[in-house]
């Protein structure tokens, strides 16, 4: 059959999670004014309202928040949100006691994941009622299609990449890994999804319809759709064909219903059946963190006790394939923010950082977590405090958006926490269209060593490079004047003479006084100079900064590309201080 192609009418973004805000604070104060008008207890009697409850009253007072829980706020819990919410989520809502609660949640349940927190726009809600009413459509049997296999997983996951459907079952020819030979089947589906992120590429669900009613269930048993599995001499296996072994092994041996004996390559069948088990714990499992106390800042209403920890954060994007690009992520943390223990004539400060990145579904695609130590002589203390810290992870990612969340904690004061989240959008670099990287401006750029290159802490392929961060999108980065400028960018796709297989572009570096509008320096470079027989081309260039006054600055790379005649430019704008 032909493969049935989902062509879904909105654009997937991607999304994540926030900090849910706290609780309604009139409810408090309510109860509070109750109780001061109350009349004053005998101080020698018990609290009634304090004592404990014992097992048969608490789950009296359970059984009466569950029958409370009705209407609309019940439908929302099964149905609406049933699919993405998150057991501490959903404990967390059946602990609320009143509607007005219940709506705070709710409306703080999609803001912390919209994809852009500052857009009053919502494009993940709106996805997955897209995706429900879609599932509603195509899905229903006997029930509501939400609440189906093939409903939850496309709620979940959206649309697969391509679907091979058998509706009507019929003659089916084994594949080897399921024992070879012919037989009939029951109506299945197969989805193929090629990438979901945080469980793998290439991956293929089964859903089969064993009672030819609609009713389709997801499976891991390949042998479930063999529709002759219980009939004596039919839909035999090639080794049951060959006396290598019984139909009736199939249904003890512990391999969903593959053949086995020499042909069916038992042991890679018993290693494919785990790599099965393995796929759909994936499907469902979160990754561990180690962080737990961090989390708790990204996935329930917990709010900030104490002065907020401000830091900065920096994005770039480098190409790595057509369908992978690295997203390094830069973190700077100002040194006179952090909480120092001094011990034996040494001050030592430590920050703990989680972070996490995640799609439209709020499944997790990446997570990040680790601890800044700065540790300086005591004495040398008061000095180093005007420095800043700066960490570094780098992320590959697929093109499309996603959500940022970041949360770090001064480890030597719990209640001193900071938290971030935005939308990042990870381009993607089409084959017939010049591109670049980010523009990076760096106060530290140098070549690694062999071993080195590809790995480590601010290197990207053969050089070390540190951004310098600003402290918003708005703001240009800082440099003192006895620091050098460094600068890097990547340019793709470049074109190529068809006969010489040189490229033939030029670069144009250009640095601006935003003060004055008036151009410092104006220089070109030719692309085949660099490296001249690739579509590819690394930008590093250093500058020193003695020679520029104290003020505001932009440069920028422009490439003019004389084969396929496109031009593209990328710019950054610095401050050079005293």
């Amino acid at each position: 059959m032909r493969p049935v192609m989902f062509r879904p009418r909105f654009l997937i973004i991607l999304s994540g999670l926030s900090v849910l805000a706290s609780l309604p604070a009139r409810h408090v104060h309510a109860q509070d004014a109750a109780a001061s008008s109350a009349p004053t207890a005998d101080a020698s009697q018990p609290d009634p309202l304090k004592r404990k409850l014992s097992d048969k009253e608490r789950m009296q007072q359970q059984k009466a928040l569950r029958q409370e829980l009705k209407g609309p706020y019940k439908k929302w819990l099964d149905e609406d949100a049933r699919w993405i919410i998150t057991d501490q989520e959903r404990k967390a809502f059946l602990s609320l006691s009143n509607d007005e609660e219940r709506d705070n949640f709710i409306e703080q349940f999609w803001r912390r994941r919209n994809p852009d927190p500052a857009s009053p726009d919502n494009s993940f809600r709106e996805e997955h009622y897209r995706r429900i009413a879609y599932a509603n459509e195509h899905f229903a049997a006997g029930e509501p299609g939400w609440m189906t296999d093939r409903g939850h997983m496309y709620i979940a996951y959206g649309p697969p990449d391509s679907i091979d459907a058998h509706p009507s079952g019929g003659l089916y020819n084994r594949p080897m890994t399921e024992g070879g030979g012919t037989t009939q089947t029951f109506p299945f589906e197969v989805w193929h999804y090629r990438h979901i992120e945080g469980v793998g590429d290439n991956i293929d669900v089964e859903f089969v319809d064993p009672c030819m009613c609609g009713e389709y269930h997801m499976t891991i048993n390949p042998g479930e759709k063999d529709a002759l599995t219980h009939v004596p001499g039919a839909g035999l296996t090639i080794p049951e064909m060959m006396g290598q072994s019984k139909k009736r092994d199939r249904l003890h041996n512990g391999m969903g219903g593959v053949g086995s004996g020499p042909m069916s390559g038992q042991g890679s069948q018993e290693s494919k059946e785990f790599d099965r088990l393995e796929m759909y714990a994936k499907l469902t499992a979160s990754p561990p963190i180690k962080f737990t106390d961090l989390e708790e800042f990204m996935t329930s209403h917990k709010v900030l006790t104490g002065p907020f920890f401000p830091f900065d954060v920096r994005t770039d994007f480098v190409r790595v394939t057509d369908d992978t690009v690295l997203v390094p992520i830069t973190l700077q943390i100002r040194n006179r923010d952090i909480t120092y223990n001094t011990k034996d004539g040494v001050s030592r400060g430590r920050v703990n950082i989680l972070g996490r990145v995640s799609t439209i579904t709020g499944r997790i695609a990446q997570t990040f977590e680790d601890t800044v130590e700065v540790d300086e002589p005591a004495e040398l203390l008061s000095k180093s405090l005007n420095g800043r810290s700066v960490y570094w992870k780098s992320l590959p990612l697929r093109p499309g958006r996603y959500r940022l969340d970041i949360v770090i904690k001064d480890v030597n004061n719990p209640d001193h926490v900071g938290t971030y989240a935005r939308a990042v959008e990870v381009p993607k670099y089409d084959d017939d269209h010049l591109a670049a990287s980010s523009l990076i401006l760096a106060d530290k750029m140098e070549r690694v060593a062999s071993k080195e290159i590809g790995t480590g802490n601010f290197v990207i392929g053969n050089t070390y490079i540190r951004p310098r961060v600003s402290s918003s999108a708005s703001q240009p980065v800082r440099f003192r004047r006895v620091q050098n400028l460094n600068f890097w960018m990547q340019v793709y796709n470049l074109g190529l003479n068809a006969k010489t297989k040189h490229n033939d572009a030029v670069l144009d570096y250009q640095i601006m006084s935003l003060d004055t509008q008036k151009v410092l320096l104006n220089t070109t470079e030719p692309t085949s100079k660099i490296s001249p027989n690739s579509d590819q081309v690394t930008v590093e260039k250093t500058m020193p900064l003695v020679g520029l006054q104290p003020g505001k600055y932009q440069v920028t790379i422009k490439v003019d590309d004389d084969i396929s005649k496109q031009q593209l430019q990328q710019s950054a704008s610095f401050e050079v201080v005293q």
